[in-house]
């Protein structure tokens, strides 16, 4: 299965082998980012709306949906474990999100600062260490950027930061 976004507002799940599209989530705004979830029962999209959101596949409708960035998302990056997102955005901002089932009501738990974006307005990637403990994403600027540490909260390598959410 693949998923894709698309700028006539939806959110498309594609049968690779049989090269058509299963489902389709329609959104209100064009949509950006995609990525499954760990275990592929729901999509994650974000887009010019600037919100995130979880679909679920069986029901066809959001369950989630995560407010904090100002300008459209980018790119959407689920960690290793499957228990975080990250997301870039247009307003120079990384976040990354807590997406397991029972999490609590404010899902923002991070919020990297100094991944730029410029007028432009190209769909800058972010991503995870192997491991799920560092943050990596490019920059207008033409530079890719370690954003720092996700686990050791005090342990950052640039003098780029965070604030919570």
């Amino acid at each position: 299965m693949i998923c894709s976004a698309g700028d006539d507002g939806t959110v498309r799940l594609w049968d690779s082998r049989r090269r058509y599209c299963v489902k389709t989530f329609n959104n209100k705004y064009q949509v950006t980012a995609v990525c499954f979830n760990e275990k592929g029962d729901n999509i994650i999209s974000g887009g010019i709306d600037n919100h995130i959101k979880i679909w679920d596949l069986k029901h066809g409708e959001v369950t989630v949906e995560m407010k904090g960035h100002v300008d459209t998302v980018t790119c959407l990056a689920l960690s290793p474990d499957g228990n975080f997102v990250l997301s870039n955005s247009m307003d120079n901002t990384v976040r990354m999100w807590d997406v397991r089932p029972f999490a609590p009501a404010n899902r923002c738990l991070k919020a990297f600062v100094g991944a730029q974006h410029n007028f432009e307005k190209n769909l800058i990637r972010c991503s995870w260490s192997p491991q799920g403990t560092k943050v990596v994403c490019g920059s207008a600027d033409r530079m890719v950027l370690r954003l720092g540490h996700v686990i050791q909260e005090a342990a950052f390598i640039t003098s780029r930061t965070f604030r919570e959410c």
